[in-house]
């Protein structure tokens, strides 16, 4: 629609809302000048190992030596080599509903069965040891998280996750924590890793990469970080997958990750901003819409059942009726049938007009449909 000309404001995909910084590219294009084009390590780059190893010793505060350490192309690879490596046909992988839209995909790879938990919208969306413990079979191999969640927002508590380590150590179940948005927790709130639980420091593998924190998803840079015996298991994928990353992009994030990020508190600030003002112009009986207001990331999650129609179809009609483009729930799992996921990374004047065409949809659904909704 838009390349045909149309007037349409795009909250869909989670793409940053500025540019790679400066100083990374001018490192990147540095390390290429340098010659850093040649084949790479298998494991990562000795720099860049060593950088992480030190990330994550000052993150969750225990001893992360660069042997725990494996470099990827962004999360995504990360994700896939991690489940590829844990999990075999006829195991199980127990992951939340809703949830990120590749997890499926990625765990049928392995010839694993995917187990869906359902994330309760009363809790928050928040994984639950609760909720895991009646899924749990003898099949089971892995619990995957994602905290911050991606589509809700939500962030595990450190009650949340200890309770989950227990019961994941109870069952001999491995964790794989994708904690992308790591970086973008909102003010008030605290990020806590399950590497930080002793209960399953050998059992935990964290993804992640530079992506979000450093607005920089087009040099897929990314890792894991897991014992030893992981990654040793891992890496002989790795040569199969990869052969090793790009030196002139490991120079790169080594900056990335040794300087911090440039980018990131301004993202924090503006993506809870613009979720403040979704919730006061939609919800809070606004409109027939609820609102669920994230703890970190880039999405909100908004409940669109007391309109009478499923997130599909409220998705559909307000794109071709208002030129505004969501991602209906069910991309995301069947438990958010009658939700819709808004990106919060518009531009402060597009997202401020995506809201106000919103309201005006909602007030031009029939009065039939709410009332058929609120009865």
């Amino acid at each position: 629609m838009a390349a045909a000309g149309e007037d349409v404001i795009e909250l869909t995909l989670g793409e940053p809302d500025v540019e790679v910084p400066e100083e990374l590219k001018e490192s990147a294009i540095a390390a290429i000048r340098r010659g850093r084009t040649k084949y790479a390590a298998e494991q990562g780059e000795p720099q860049l190992l060593e950088a992480l190893a030190e990330h994550y010793t000052a993150r969750v505060g225990r001893p992360i030596a660069p042997e725990n350490v494996l470099c990827f192309p962004g999360t995504q690879t990360a994700l896939f080599a991690a489940m590829m490596t844990l999990a075999d046909a006829g195991d199980e992988v127990l992951v939340g509903d809703p949830m990120y839209a590749t997890y499926e995909a990625v765990i049928r790879s392995t010839g694993a069965t995917m187990v869906p938990v359902k994330l309760k919208p009363e809790n928050g969306f928040r994984m639950r040891a609760c909720d895991i413990a009646p899924c749990i079979s003898a099949r089971s191999r892995v619990i995957l998280l994602t905290t911050p969640h991606n589509p809700s927002g939500s962030i595990l508590t450190r009650s949340d996750i200890a309770e989950i380590a227990n019961l994941a150590a109870r069952h001999d179940l491995w964790i794989v924590s994708d904690e992308v948005y790591a970086d973008l927790i909102f003010e008030g709130q605290t990020f806590v890793s399950p590497l930080e639980f002793d209960a399953v420091r050998d059992r935990v593998v964290v993804v992640s990469s530079i992506s979000k924190s450093h607005a920089a998803p087009g040099f897929r840079s990314g890792w894991s970080i897991g014992s030893k015996e992981f990654v040793q298991a891992s890496v002989l994928l790795c040569d199969t997958m990869l052969f090793g990353n790009q030196p002139f992009i490991a120079d790169m994030t080594v900056d990335a990750i040794r300087m911090g990020s440039s980018v990131v508190a301004g993202m924090r600030q503006r993506y809870s901003a613009r979720a403040q003002r979704l919730e006061r112009a939609l919800g809070n009986g606004k409109t027939m819409l609820d609102v669920y207001r994230p703890q970190a990331g880039m999405f909100a999650l908004v409940d669109v059942r007391r309109t009478g129609l499923s997130g599909k179809e409220f998705a559909r009609e307000l794109l071709d009726e208002c030129g505004v483009a969501t991602m209906p729930g069910s991309s995301f799992g069947a438990s958010l049938d009658g939700f819709i996921r808004i990106c919060l990374t518009a531009k402060d004047d597009a997202f401020d007009e995506a809201l106000r065409r919103i309201v005006r949809f909602c007030d031009t659904i029939s009065p039939q449909l709410y009332g058929a909704a609120g009865a």
